[in-house]
């Protein structure tokens, strides 16, 4: 299916005004997202004084937390690029097409996930995939 046949099924499965709902939902999560990463940079500094830890087992949970936070905000740039993708993917008129098989992600999935790229069909062969390969 080509972008502009897929564009044209998005059309026919999403209205106008469910476009413009999902562009707003994801653009709050865009902004969510955003203002954690505000806040966790403005509360915590992410560098480790080891002359503040009076012991080994200090230092090492402290590493351990910091090494999770790492992985939180990795996770975050993740799902932020995700947002931004699914924005610009409105403003070509793909949003909802699976990356997949080309055919309309449905109505329930995209809300619950308006940045998925794949219709619930293909994302359960993907995990279906992935938990043989690894």
């Amino acid at each position: 299916m080509s972008t502009a046949t897929a564009a044209t099924a998005s059309s026919k499965s999403l209205t106008k005004k469910e476009f413009k709902k999902f562009q707003e939902l994801l653009e709050e999560k865009r902004q969510a997202v955003l203002e954690r990463a505000r806040q966790m940079l403005a509360v915590e500094n992410m560098s480790l004084d080891t002359n503040d830890l009076p012991d080994e087992m200090d230092l090492a949970s402290s590493e351990y937390l910091q090494s999770f936070e790492f992985r939180l905000r990795g996770r975050e740039k993740s799902l932020l690029s995700k947002l931004d993708l699914a924005i610009k993917k409105i403003g070509d008129g793909t949003f909802g097409i699976c990356e997949i098989c080309e055919e309309p992600i449905g109505k329930k999935r995209l809300e619950a996930r308006p940045e998925t790229t794949l219709c619930i069909k293909c994302k359960e062969d993907q995990e279906r995939e992935e938990r043989t390969m690894g």
